[in-house]
């Protein structure tokens, strides 16, 4: 009896391992090799809002300088670098303002935007699988860290 449970099983072993590839399993997912310091390199524009344009440029070695503009009035456009080290910069255009920005993964950024020393906003910053779209989760809280309110925010990479 143990001779024929044996012989069944190297059977439905055999029989298995000839199905066509197609039909088994797929197999590991693909690794998703986008660059989190290069990917968002372009012009974005606010799909809600044309006066709130996204500009990211390389800087430095693997930074990123980014510029958020408004069309309507230039004189309201800010930036900040950022090496993606979670160290806080100077926001040039905004008094009093540092941000810190710190990689998720290859999609996702975390961004963290003080004002006088006080942590004011955390935004999640992700890109579309196919690095088109970036969306824009926006945490406020209060001085003691209480969440007091969240918006999103849709960009599109703007064609050349």
């Amino acid at each position: 009896m143990k001779k024929v449970l044996v012989a069944g099983a190297v059977f439905i072993v055999a029989i298995i391992s000839t199905v066509p590839s197609w039909a088994q399993a797929r197999g590991q997912a693909k690794t998703d090799t986008t660059n989190p310091r290069t990917a968002r390199v372009g012009v974005w524009d606010n799909s809600t809002n044309p006066n709130n344009v996204m500009t990211y440029e390389a800087y430095d070695k693997d930074g990123n300088k980014l510029t958020v503009s408004n069309p309507s009035n230039p004189s309201q456009d800010w930036s900040y670098v950022t090496l993606f080290d979670g160290v806080y910069r100077p926001v040039q255009g905004q008094e009093g303002a540092e941000t810190a920005v710190e990689i998720i993964n290859p999609k996702s950024i975390r961004i963290y935007n003080k004002r006088n020393g006080v942590l004011q906003q955390v935004v999640i910053n992700t890109l579309s699988d196919d690095n088109n779209t970036i969306n824009n989760e926006y945490i406020r809280m209060d001085k003691d860290g209480k969440i007091t309110g969240v918006t999103h925010v849709t960009y599109i990479r703007r064609k050349k």
